[in-house]
């Protein structure tokens, strides 16, 4: 998962999109990523680790320009070299640089073509730089030296036809313009907003509303499935729509984790989903434990307390803060491997011990994917007095890889793969364990948008959306993806820190 940020402006950008990109820390904590554009010329900073880390104040004053791009990362597969930072550039035709948040399924075979046919070359691993070489080919293609609006919307459309999977793009062509568009299915994120300024104004595209409100934007709208905005680098605005047989289907797991509540998703408050979840939750307990005997509901910080407040006021029992949580530690499901997440558990949280001793206690997380940390939790739970400890998912049984941009283990290594609510209740430890029923997860987030007809839910039922995905893509993300093959990845990345620290 990954936040992406554009911004045209008639003043210099840097400083906006440092602020955005801080507030999008949430979707990537590995990599951090700027260029902003000034007569023509690039400069670009991008590097290992979060915004703060890699924009100091002598990197901020070469980010020059009044456009730019910025990108926040999580490496996936276990990847974790700073080569795979964005955003990424290449120089023909006109100089394109282009931040990526998503994942492209077909992407061996668009490698081979780019290769054998149009004669590119690949220097990464990364879905993101094929994604720019498809779309700079299918721009040089029309052999002009004055671009103009169609001849891009034109390279949108027949980038469309040739990438399959999740995609939120953003891009800039050098000294013209910024370009955004999203995949035919809508099933990553992306918003557009503007504000007024003394010197005119200027406009931002984001995975996130709140990067916009962040910075004094005013929400405008979403961009629709396979829809493009160009926006011209003297503030002029372009949409057009850019994809044939488009359909809304977002990823419901953005509302369940990965958005900041404080975001709206395609016209959906996602704090307010989160709050139904809860009251669907609560109705579960009370018809399956109609007599049950929780004393207080404690949420896992931070993502589900709103599902933890909800729920505990319609089951009419205390809810209280039980964790304290470490600020300086990060999301542990979006670290590279599974030693990594494990020893970041017991830094992160720290339990209140009066919340706990003597009393039946319901923990609520947000989702359990492999449940390890849930292991972790409720054994501290128990260690800090709780007689009896209870948990609830808001969300359903994460039983299925996400093929779309979030990189969930291998199949294997997901705890509710192939076993029942009682089993994983029984593996992490708990006195009984209840899940979120997929129709009641989905009702909960559609209230806020009944236009929205479906979404991926692609981890919980293993329905893809795209229907290109074949058990041989699977196989080969499930190789990549287990957490052996991550800690070797994360392992040979630490070697090569030390290597270049010794240098």
């Amino acid at each position: 998962m990954c936040g992406i940020v554009g911004i045209v402006s008639q003043q210099p950008v840097a400083q906006v999109i440092y602020d955005s990109l801080l507030v999008l820390q949430h979707r990537g904590q590995d990599s951090a990523g700027m260029v902003t554009c000034v007569n023509n010329k690039l400069h670009l900073r991008k590097d290992n680790g979060q915004v703060s880390d890699v924009f100091h104040t002598r990197h901020m004053l070469k980010l020059q320009g009044n456009m730019g791009l910025g990108h926040v990362r999580y490496p996936t597969a276990g990847c974790s070299s700073s080569a795979e930072a964005q955003p990424f550039y290449v120089n023909s035709p006109y100089g394109i640089s282009l931040a990526h948040n998503g994942n492209l399924t077909n992407v061996d075979r668009l490698k081979a073509d780019l290769y054998e046919d149009d004669r590119r070359h690949i220097n990464t691993e990364s879905d993101s730089e094929v994604l720019l070489n498809v779309f700079a080919h299918e721009l040089q293609i029309t052999g002009k030296l004055k671009l103009t609006v169609e001849d891009i919307f034109k390279a949108v459309s027949a980038t469309h036809q040739r990438i399959e999977g999740a995609y939120a793009v953003v891009a800039m062509i050098t000294g013209r313009g910024i370009l955004a568009f999203r995949d035919p299915n809508g099933i990553r994120p992306i918003v557009y907003g503007k504000r007024e300024t003394q010197t005119g104004v200027e406009y931002m595209v984001a995975s996130e509303s709140v990067a916009l409100q962040a910075s004094g934007f005013d929400l405008v709208a979403n961009l629709n499935p396979g829809e493009a905005i160009y926006i011209e680098d003297d503030g002029q605005v372009h949409l057009k729509q850019c994809a044939a047989n488009s359909r809304l289907t977002p990823c419901i797991f953005e509302y369940v984790y990965m958005a900041r509540p404080d975001s709206v998703i395609d016209d959906i408050y996602v704090y307010k989903a989160r709050l139904r979840m809860g009251v669907k939750l609560a109705k579960k307990i009370l018809r399956q434990y109609p007599d049950h005997d929780i004393d207080v509901v404690i949420p896992i910080p931070d993502t589900s307390r709103p599902s933890a407040m909800e729920l505990a006021y319609h089951l009419g029992v205390k809810f209280r803060e039980g964790f304290i949580k470490n600020r300086y530690i990060g999301r542990t499901f979006i670290m590279p491997g599974q030693k990594m997440r494990k020893r970041s558990v017991r830094r992160k949280l720290n339990p209140i011990d009066i919340e706990f001793k003597g009393k039946n206690v319901l923990l609520v997380d947000d989702s359990i994917v492999r449940g390890t940390t849930s292991q972790q939790i409720i054994q501290m739970a128990r260690d800090a007095g709780a007689k009896k400890v209870y948990m609830a998912s808001a969300a359903p049984a994460v039983r299925y890889p996400n093929v779309y941009g979030i990189d969930m283990p291998a199949v294997e290594e997901l705890i509710a793969h192939g076993r029942s609510e009682q089993e994983v209740g029984e593996l992490i430890g708990a006195d009984w364990m209840i899940y979120q029923d997929l129709v009641d997860l989905i009702a909960a987030v559609q209230k806020g948008n009944p236009d929205i007809q479906e979404f991926d839910c692609s981890c919980f039922n293993g329905q893809y959306v795209t229907q290109n995905i074949s058990n041989d893509y699977l196989q080969k993300i499930q190789a990549i993806r287990n957490d052996s093959a991550k800690e070797k990845a994360e392992d040979q990345t630490v070697v090569g820190m030390e290597l270049h620290n010794n240098a």
